[in-house]
Order: C-alpha cells, then structure tokens, then sequence
C-alpha cells in the first residue's frame, strides 16, 4: 500500500456515522513504550532503527492489523507526510521523524500504529460516529497481541511510563470529533467548552492538538491517564459526547423553529459560494462546507451522494490537493485548484435545495 493507494479510498473517519451527522469519529489512541530502551526523543537514530527492527515482526503479528502496510518515514517527501497527517494516520512530530520511524497500519486505515514517534509505540483505532468504545477495545486487543512478544515500560505504581508526564498511566487517550453549527449558531458553544474544560476534558480543533476548531468542528478527549481506569475514561467521553449531541439536536430545533431564514441564509450562502467561487482556501472551505452538512442534516439540502460531500473535507486539503493534481502548487495556485475541484464534485453529487419554500 503506498500514499498514493490511500488516496483512492475515503477515510474511514468520513465513513457513514451515527447520531444525524453530528458525531463524526471516534478514537482510542495508546502510548506504550520499550522496557530499557531509551524514549525516541533521547535515542539516536540507530537507536531507533533497531527498536524498530524488533518491534515491526510483533506488530504485524497482530490479527486485527491484517491486511496491513509499512511505511518507513524516511522513505516519504513532505508531500506524502502531509497526507497521512490529514489522514489522522500521523502527527505533525511524526511526519517530522526519519530513519527508525514508521507507520504501520491496516489498510483500510481503521488501525494505525506510529513507531518512535514520541513514544516507542502510538497505537490507535478510529471509526465513524460514536463509537469510542469499540475504538478502544479494537485498540486494546492489538496492544495484548504485542505485549506477547516485547516487554513494556511499567510501573505497579504509576502504570504505563510514557516520555509526556500526561500519558503516564493507562496511556489511553480516547476522542471524539464532533460537528456542532447549531451551538456555534445560537452562541452556546463556549459555556459548553468551559464546562467541559472544568471536569478534566479538553477541546481541541479538528486537526489535534494546538489547531483551531474550524468548520465548527471540535475534538473531546480525556486530559488524564494517571490513576484513572480506561472503562472509567471511555464511559466519560461517551456521556459528555451524549450531551453535546443532545444540546446540538436542541439547538438545531430553535434555530429553525425562531432563526429559521437566518439558517436557510446560511446554508444556501455556502452552497452559493461553494457551487461558483474560483478562489477558496482551506479555512474558508471547511467552514463553508460545514454549512453544507448542516443543510444535509435538517433537510434544507439534499444529494443522492452524501459521502462525495463529506470527503470534501478532506480532499480540499493542501496535501491531497497537490497529490490528486500530480504536482507541488503554490497557496494561491492551490485555493484555485480547491475552488475548481468543490465546484466539480459538487456538480456530480447532485447536490440541491430540498424545497426553497420550506418554512416560509
């Protein structure tokens, strides 16, 4: 499987999910390290090359990993980096690793482990909608087929020992990205994040950590692994996410029962925009393309084609922008390149005012 295989598949965190197009993935992600072996930030490059070396047979063991690909980070340019980046399949420090670092991962993108990443070891599983808790039991089936043949960095104390003190523990941090215009709409979004913020979650942007939430979409996940158990950890995620869908579905009620040709205005400008502009960059892509969801979610919209509008959200994107058009663009050359292929699938999706009368 090479990046350019990828990119003839979706994502499969834009797969089809659950709870009307407001919950769009889940993720469990583990942090294990090597007994007696340094932390990749302290080990050289040989260091790591042989760490890798010893774990890859381990890791491709795993059932659940089949089918499965290795793609040795020292072997791919920027461009493909930034694709398994935008892919959720890598970090931004991981596509910055060479020799010793890899990803490894099942081929329909469902598993992915990052090797000497931060951690020796970065094992995650995500799937569409709400679904956190299959995430982290896929995940924690591939992390026991490992632990049969390496020998992990563990304290009875402290648990799992990871190079970032906030890991140290269970090592799980779980996630759910979620996609909630009807909140930012009515100005209720901040009190919900600051509540969040104040039993120990965190909200990041729709990229991970230290990126803004654009397109009105925003990551839940844990902020402590120490001294917690990870059904503890999983069962907290999916009650607040519960929540959030619950004060999400409400909002979108008020908004069309009070601000209903406020939010016919909003959809039908970003399907304005979006069906005729000839420049568009990724920001104002993702935010108008969450105008589009929106519409598809209460009806204002309609497609035969639902998932050729979802994988816009990726396919907009810098990096698999330059790779669908086979050459290096500059950012003025790509939000070009970005208006004319929204344009195009757009068109092939069929995508139409469900009835312009409605609500008037």
């Amino acid at each position: 499987m090479t990046v350019d295989e990828l990119l003839k598949q979706p994502g499969v965190w834009l797969a089809p999910g659950a709870s009307d197009g407001i919950v769009v993935s889940s993720r469990a992600r583990l942090a294990r390290n090597l007994k007696d072996a340094a932390f990749p930030g302290w080990a050289g490059e040989e260091e790591c090359e042989r760490i890798l070396a010893d774990i890859q047979p381990a890791i491709e063991k795993s059932p659940a990993l089949q089918p499965s690909f290795v793609l040795p980070m020292n072997t791919l340019d920027d461009l493909d980096k930034q694709i398994l980046f935008e892919r959720h399949l890598i970090s931004r420090e991981h596509a910055g690793r060479g020799r010793g670092s890899a990803l490894v991962a099942r081929e329909d993108e469902s598993i992915a482990i990052m090797v000497n990443e931060e951690d020796h070891l970065r094992l995650q599983a995500i799937r569409p909608g709400l679904s956190v808790r299959e995430a982290w039991q896929t995940i924690d089936a591939v992390d026991s087929d490992i632990e049969k043949s390496v020998r992990y960095a563990f304290s009875p104390k402290l648990g799992y020992l990871t190079a970032c003190p906030t890991n140290v523990g269970t090592g799980l941090r779980a996630s759910v990205m979620v996609h909630v215009p009807g909140l930012v709409l009515m100005n209720e979004i901040n009190p919900i994040i600051k509540g969040i913020s104040k039993i120990g979650l965190a909200v990041r942007g729709l990229w991970g950590e230290g990126t803004e939430a654009i397109g009105n979409m925003f990551q839940i996940s844990n902020q402590i692994s120490l001294g917690e158990k990870e059904e503890k950890i999983v069962a907290s995620i999916e009650q607040i996410v519960l929540e959030i869908v619950e004060h999400e579905k409400n909002a979108r009620q008020r908004l069309m029962e009070k601000k209903g040709s406020v939010v016919r205005d909003h959809v039908g400008r970003a399907f304005g925009i979006l069906s005729n502009a000839h420049i568009l960059s990724s920001k104002e892509a993702l935010d108008l393309l969450s105008g589009l969801r929106l519409g598809l979610d209460i009806g204002i919209l309609k497609t035969k084609k639902r998932q050729a509008v979802d994988s816009l959200l990726l396919t907009t994107q810098p990096g698999h922008l330059q790779k669908m058009q086979a050459r290096r663009l500059r950012p003025k050359d790509r939000d070009l390149a970005r208006a004319r292929h929204v344009r195009g699938e757009l068109l092939r999706a069929g995508l139409a005012i469900a009835d312009e009368k409605r609500g008037e």
